[in-house]
């Protein structure tokens, strides 16, 4: 009976201090988000209306480049997986220097018109503050990192209006296959808390309940199964096309500065070629598509997979989710007019499963379908995120996530590796699989 007792004691008393912690962490994180997104507000306010803003990009990478590198250079790349790499490599200490360079690099990337998004400066700002409130407490590295997540949490959920789901990302982002179940009440809180916060200062969000409700059948599940798979070969392309600009810019022989205004040059010529749709956040054409206002050209999701991966690998400093809507987005309504369905039911869709297959997210990514448009599309959205999630493979748009568990059994992958350093391969049982599929095939013909 004493054990029980100082079992209990012991519960209670840590589930008090994390809630304490998790508040103070919710309102710092949600305060400093709501400046940035301000200040992003007045930013892209004033150069969007400027006539050809954006031929101040091959500059601005350059800026960005500089500063990052010699002030904050853990604040290089698109935020989340700089913080990834933290809470697995440093036990989420962070320089909070990194917090106002994040935010100055990251606004005037959007401003300029790169393409880029808004959760990676939230992110790290999270985290960064979070660090420096453990050191402190001087709390020691287990709770330092638990802290870290908390931030990490707060910074999603604060940005894009999703308290769940934010907070279910900083813990599943981490770990592929994997969710931290003794962080989940403190990001949970800290998340909740965040989001208010910006809601009392003024932010709003954009919540779009899909109020089409289509009638189950076999053929439209069906169609959601093949949706979730496209969406996550749009995923893997995605990834893999990063990765490889990533790898054959970093192979130039050229100083790293004029890489930059090289790829800043190319971005304007695209823009003049094709149109500043595609430059910057690119809320209102998601936003449009969502609506049903607005159907998708073939090419749409292409060029933003292009202009985002010519900004963050030239220089450019955000984050990656927004693009990823985006894209979602846009690819969902290319889908929904192929098979004449419903454009806002599966711009919707496309939107979290694309978020899902990219970030390996698809608890994340499921709730956010049910938070951002209703129940109506939450069951549907979450079959395609699981598959999206599947059919990504073992790659990730954070290549210092931590595999846990592997997607197929017929895969033979090393657990534990992060997953830029994963090299996957068909075992024999899959290979077995894969001969008989091609027999029948050849028998069909």
């Amino acid at each position: 009976m004493k054990e029980s007792f100082e079992e209990q004691t012991a519960i209670f008393l840590s589930i008090v201090k994390w809630i304490t912690l998790a508040v103070i962490i919710g309102v710092l994180v949600g305060g400093s988000t709501t400046v940035f997104l301000k200040l992003l507000q007045i930013s892209t306010g004033y150069s969007y209306q400027v006539p050809y803003y954006y031929i101040s990009l091959p500059f601005i990478f350059v800026i960005c480049a500089f500063i990052i590198n010699k002030l904050a250079p853990q604040s290089k790349g698109h935020g989340t997986e700089k913080v990834i790499e933290a809470v697995h490599k440093r036990n989420g200490k962070i320089n909070v220097g990194v917090i106002p360079i994040k935010l100055f690099t990251t606004i005037i990337t959007i401003a300029a018109g790169g393409s880029v998004g808004k959760e990676g400066p939230s992110g790290q700002i999270g985290a960064g503050l979070a660090s420096l409130f453990s050191d402190i407490l001087r709390l020691d590295d287990r709770d330092r990192k638990k802290l870290v997540i908390c931030g990490i949490s707060a910074g999603f959920a604060a940005v894009f209006g999703t308290p769940i789901s934010g907070a279910i990302f900083g813990l599943e982002v981490l770990y592929v296959g994997a969710v931290m179940y003794d962080v989940m009440l403190p990001s949970f809180i800290s998340g909740i808390i965040a989001y208010h916060v910006c809601i009392s200062f003024g932010i709003t969000y954009f919540h779009s309940h899909i109020n089409f409700l289509p009638t189950f059948s076999q053929s439209f599940f069906l169609i959601v199964m093949f949706a979730g798979i496209v969406f996550g070969t749009i995923s893997f392309a995605f990834i893999e096309s990063f990765r490889a600009v990533e790898h054959y810019v970093e192979k130039w022989q050229l100083n790293e500065y004029l890489k930059n205004f090289i790829g800043g040059t190319a971005l304007v010529a695209f823009i003049f070629l094709f149109s500043a749709k595609y430059a910057g956040l690119g809320v209102e054409t998601v936003e449009l598509e969502l609506a049903g206002k607005e159907y998708a050209f073939w090419y749409d999701f292409l060029l933003k997979m292009l202009f985002t991966i010519i900004t963050l690998s030239f220089g450019g400093s955000g984050g990656v989710v927004t693009p990823i809507f985006f894209i979602g987005a846009a690819a969902g309504s290319l889908f929904a007019q192929i098979l004449h369905v419903d454009n806002a039911t599966f711009a919707a869709i496309g939107m979290v499963s694309l978020l899902s297959g990219a970030a390996n997210t698809p608890i994340a990514a499921s709730i956010m379908g049910l938070e951002l448009f209703g129940p109506a599309v939450a069951t549907y959205a979450a079959i395609s995120c699981v598959i999206s999630f599947l059919m990504t493979g073992h790659r990730s748009i954070y290549p210092s996530q931590i595999l846990s568990t592997k997607k197929a059994s017929a895969i033979q992958v090393e657990m534990g590796e992060e997953m830029h350093k994963l090299s996957a391969t068909v075992g024999p049982g899959g290979r077995l699989s894969l001969d008989r599929l091609r027999k029948l095939w050849d028998a069909m013909r």
